[in-house]
C-alpha cells in the first residue's frame, strides 16, 4: 500500500503545475539579456570581421537549448540528483576539470586560466561545474546527516574541507569571484541546514583570512599582479591606465542619467568599454535604459530571487528545500556582485551577470538549475493538495463520528 501511494505521489509531482511567476521571470530575464547583450556586442562583432549577429545568434542558439534543457528538466523528478554516485561523482568531475584548467586551460584575453578548449574551438568554464556540484553535494550530505549536523566534526569541518578544496584551486586560476561565490553558497547552505552559527563563524572568519593572506602575498611578493593590480584600480580607477575597463564602465553608467539613451544608442559599446557583452553588459543596459531600466532589472532579480525562496520553504521534503536555496542564492549573489563588480563597490574580479552575459555553458547550466527549482515547485503544490486532502478526511471522520 505505502508502495503504491509514492507511486501516486510521484506522478503527481510531474503531472502539477509549476510555480508560474517563476518562470515568467526566468523567460523575462532570459528574453532581456539576449536583447542587451545583442545590442552590446553588435559593433565588437563587426569589428572582429564577423556578422553583427554573430554573438547574439550564438546566445540565441545557447538559448534555446537552455530553455528546452529547462523544460524537460522540471519533468524529472529532482530526487534523481539525492543519490551517491550523483551528487559525489558531480563534485569529482567538477575537482578533475578545476585541475584540468591549471594543466592545460586556456586564456582568453583576462591574464587568467579559467577555460578548456574542446573539439570545434568552443571552450567552457568548469567553475561553472563546480557550483553545481557543491549545491548537489552539499544538500546530499545535509539531508543525510541532518539530525547531526550542529556537531561540529560533522555539520561544519567536512563541508569546509570540501569547500577549501575547490577555492584552492578556483584560487590558482585565478578567480576570486568564483571563489567569493562557491563559499557563501556553501556557508548559507550549511547554515539553512542547521550547523550552529558560530561553528560557521569560526571557520568563516579563518577561511576570510586565509584568502586575504593568499591575496596579500601576492600583492606584496609581486607573484601575481592579478590581484594587486585589481586592488589598485578599485581604489581609484581613473588614476591607473589598468582601471581603463572600470573608468570607461562608469562613464556608461553615468551617461544613462534617468531614462537612459535608447535601445541600441550607447556610445561606450564601440570599442570603448572591455568585455561589454560579457562582464560588463550591466554597464550598456545603465547607459540605454538609464537609471529607470537598471532598476527594472534589479527587481526582476529580485523578484526571482523571492520566488525561488518562497518555492524552497513550501518543498515538501529537506533535499528540494536545500537545492531551491542554493540555486537561487546563485544566481542572485552572482547579479549582485556582478552589479556591484560594473558599478566599482568591489573589485573587478571577473563575473558575469546571469542570463545577460555572453556564454554557452554560464546560460546552459543557469537555465538547467531553473529547471530543477521549477521541479521543486511542483512538489510544493503535492502538499498543499494532501493537506487538503486530509483536512477533508477530517472533516468527513467528524460527520460520521456525529452522526
Amino acid at each position: 500500500m505505502q508502495k503504491e501511494i509514492r507511486k501516486l505521489e510521484r506522478r503527481k509531482i510531474r503531472t502539477t503545475g509549476v510555480n508560474m511567476t517563476f518562470a515568467i521571470v526566468v523567460l523575462i530575464l532570459l528574453g532581456l539579456g539576449i536583447v542587451m547583450m545583442f545590442s552590446a556586442s553588435y559593433a565588437i562583432a563587426i569589428n572582429e570581421g564577423k556578422d553583427g549577429y554573430y554573438y547574439a545568434l550564438r546566445q540565441a542558439i545557447f538559448g534555446g537549448i537552455g530553455l528546452i534543457a529547462m523544460v524537460i528538466i522540471s519533468f524529472i523528478d529532482y530526487h534523481i540528483y539525492q543519490k551517491f554516485w550523483v551528487a559525489i561523482g558531480s563534485y569529482i568531475t567538477s575537482v578533475v576539470l578545476l585541475i584540468l584548467v591549471l594543466l592545460i586551460g586556456t586564456d582568453l584575453g583576462s591574464g587568467c586560466k579559467r577555460w578548456i578548449r574542446i573539439p570545434g574551438g568552443q571552450t567552457f568554464q568548469p567553475s561553472e561545474i563546480a557550483k553545481f556540484a557543491v549545491i548537489i553535494l552539499f544538500a546530499y550530505l545535509i539531508d543525510m546527516h541532518h539530525d547531526k549536523m550542529k556537531k561540529l566534526t560533522v555539520g561544519t569541518l567536512p563541508f569546509m574541507g570540501l569547500l577549501a578544496i575547490i577555492a584552492g584551486l578556483l584560487l590558482k586560476q585565478p578567480h576570486l569571484s568564483a571563489t567569493i561565490l562557491i563559499c557563501l553558497i556553501g556557508v548559507a547552505l550549511i547554515y539553512v541546514g542547521g550547523a550552529k552559527w558560530w561553528h560557521l563563524g569560526i571557520f568563516g572568519l579563518l577561511g576570510v583570512l586565509a584568502i586575504a593572506g593568499v591575496v596579500a602575498y601576492k600583492v606584496i611578493s609581486g607573484e601575481n599582479g592579478y590581484f594587486s593590480v585589481r586592488l589598485m584600480t578599485w581604489k581609484d580607477p581613473f588614476a591607473y591606465s589598468e582601471g581603463f575597463q572600470t573608468q570607461q564602465s562608469l562613464i556608461a553608467i553615468g551617461s544613462g542619467g534617468l531614462f537612459g539613451l535608447g535601445l541600441g544608442e550607447s556610445r561606450q559599446k564601440f570599442l570603448y568599454l572591455p568585455e561589454s557583452e560579457n562582464d560588463f553588459v550591466f554597464s550598456i543596459v545603465c547607459e540605454e535604459l538609464g537609471l529607470v531600466g537598471a532598476i527594472t532589472v534589479i527587481l526582476l532579480f529580485v523578484l526571482l530571487i523571492a520566488q525561488g525562496f518562497h518555492i524552497a520553504t513550501h518543498c515538501k521534503d529537506r533535499f528540494g528545500m536545500l537545492i531551491a536555496v542554493g540555486f537561487t542564492l546563485q544566481i542572485g549573489l552572482q547579479a549582485f556582485i556582478n552589479i556591484a563588480v560594473v558599478s566599482n563597490v568591489m573589485p573587478n574580479t571577473g563575473i558575469s551577470l546571469p542570463f545577460f552575459s555572453y556564454g554557452g555553458t554560464a546560460l546552459m547550466m543557469q537555465l538547467a538549475q531553473m529547471g530543477i527549482v521549477l521541479n521543486v515547485s511542483r512538489g510544493r503544490y503535492v502538499v498543499g493538495e494532501e493537506r487538503q486532502r486530509r483536512k477533508s478526511n477530517v472533516r468527513v471522520s467528524t460527520q460520521k463520528s456525529v452522526a
